[in-house]
């Protein structure tokens, strides 16, 4: 197992950490050692589960797939058992992207693999992709272009030591390429063309954006190429990766075998064969669009990515910068969101234990959410509450899953005027309770902070229980603040209508 320095960990430092990646094609889990500023890789799992294949029209599971995939993350679940919930991390990615809302595949699986599930967007998952090969290879300085193509899409990037400058997620893969072309098992010279030619279709809008990033090496991952490259190789086409002529030679083999059952290559895995002509598509319009001669291969991909991202987190969390640029983007007043954030998180710590906020990503939302509640204001003042969740819930957010982008869009949404109890309903189950009690807090630090004034507010202290909350003042100060007094009556009326009841004295 490869043995490869994390820069930015301190020594001595010693955990046990797994990343799960459940794809369109397989599903994998890596566990890695991470001891005196190393990281050592000690355990692999996968499974070929083609959850791509079982996604119906209706964008559900088929349920003979959704079972085999459940007892697969079982499995995964028995390796786990007596991990901390903060030493695993699980992502999902294409096909997991496009399930219904109110399909409960996502809930069902969380509870057979026994953690929860991060279904993150494309261009995060591209970003996390080259983070893992950017670490698996030697560290240099020259631009590298990253190609890893998945089951049901294929993440483009160019990036430049390990910072991806550039990133793209297009929705082909070996999966999806072959339920649409290949579905019957031919391979005919006119499906093959046409394959190739919607591959050619869906990277033709960022062609030449790539092709003049001026990248000097180009590196692909995944199953998929992997899985060519040991074809190219064992055939004797190709001596290191994968070269433009040796996938002339496949493809010419392929055309020749006419069937994806007769296929007999060598290094060829018989799970790897009924989606190979699908993946071999996708990678051929690669090399045609953006002029590749040469493709090395990375052993390394999304899971490892992951990793370095879990070690990465302990000093110097990725969406702790995004959040800082939403900030200057916008133009938001820093100063009046310092107050803000000051002010949640006291109530917080008040209403972390009696309202059971324990995740340690509780207070991370909410600090965050109180700095960006206010960059709607850049798009209209008028319901500048509904601009910013829009924007919080649709942009390319590096570091945050889909799921931590809704929550944090909800408490945006929800900061001020009317409790928005059914955007808080389209939330995962388990983080609706406490999404709703973290907006509560951002709403009565918001209002605490109207006046928008540099003076020191007070600390106020907070009791609350399952559907009460009680803020005491300093003595006579609610009577020299007619205004705040004021606003507090009016929010809990607000609070009223969501079954909530506020006191203040």
């Amino acid at each position: 197992m490869p043995k490869i320095d994390v820069q930015t960990l301190p020594v001595p430092w010693s955990r046990t950490i797994a990343a799960v990646d459940l794809g369109s094609n397989s599903f994998h889990m890596v566990v890695a050692r991470v001891s005196d500023g190393h990281l050592q890789i000690t355990d692999r799992l996968k499974e070929m589960v083609r959850l791509g294949e079982a996604l119906t029209p209706d964008h559900r599971v088929d349920p003979e797939v959704a079972e085999r995939a459940l007892a697969c993350l079982e499995r995964f679940g028995q390796r786990l058992r007596g991990f901390a919930p903060g030493d695993v991390r699980v992502v999902g990615t294409n096909t997991l992207r496009q399930l219904a809302p109110d399909s409960d595949f996502i809930e069902r699986a969380e509870a057979a693999l026994g953690y929860p599930i991060e279904v993150i967007a494309g261009r995060e998952e591209a970003r996390l992709i080259y983070l893992g090969v950017a670490y698996g290879l030697a560290a240099g300085s020259e631009r590298r272009l990253v190609i890893d193509i998945g089951g049901g899409s294929t993440e483009i990037i160019v990036g430049q030591g390990f910072s991806a400058r550039l990133r793209e997620s297009l929705y082909m893969g070996c999966v999806s390429m072959t339920r649409r072309y290949f579905a019957d098992g031919r391979i005919t010279a006119k499906s093959m063309q046409r394959a190739e030619l919607a591959g050619a279709l869906e990277i033709r809008p960022v062609r030449e954006l790539f092709r003049r990033a001026r990248w000097e090496q180009a590196i692909g991952s995944s199953g998929t190429i992997r899985a060519i490259a040991t074809v190219v190789q064992a055939e004797g086409w190709c001596e290191d990766g994968i070269s433009a002529e040796s996938l002339a030679r496949l493809r010419s083999v392929l055309l020749a075998s006419g069937r994806a059952s007769a296929l007999n290559l060598k290094g060829l895995s018989d799970e790897r064969r009924p989606v190979f002509a699908g993946g071999f598509a996708v990678l051929n319009a690669a090399f045609e669009s953006l002029g590749i001669d040469h493709l090395q291969v990375s052993d390394y991909a999304l899971r490892e990515g992951v990793l370095y991202e879990m070690v990465g987190r302990q000093h110097g969390d990725v969406r702790e910068r995004t959040v800082r640029a939403l900030g200057r983007q916008f133009h938001v007043d820093l100063e009046q969101a310092q107050r803000v954030e000051a002010t949640a998180l006291g109530l917080y710590e008040q209403a972390r234990e009696p309202w059971a906020l324990l995740d340690r990503e509780h207070p991370l939302l909410l600090a965050w959410a109180a700095r960006l509640h206010e960059i709607g204001l850049m798009v209209a003042h008028s319901h500048y509450q509904k601009h910013g969740a829009y924007l919080l819930r649709n942009a390319d957010l590096p570091g945050f899953a889909r799921q931590e982008q809704a929550m944090l869009a909800a408490l945006v949404l929800g900061h001020r005027r009317k409790f928005p109890i059914q955007e808080f309903a389209t939330l995962p189950r388990a983080v609706q309770l406490p999404a709703r009690r973290l907006c509560v807090l951002l709403r009565l630090a918001v209002l605490l902070h109207r006046g928008r004034s540099a003076d020191t507010k007070p600390n106020p202290d907070l009791l609350v229980d399952q559907s009460t909350l009680i803020l005491r003042f300093p003595e006579g100060w609610l009577d020299a603040h007619p205004l705040t007094r004021l606003e507090l009556e009016e929010e809990a009326e607000r609070l009223a209508a969501v079954g909530l009841e506020l006191r203040f004295s």
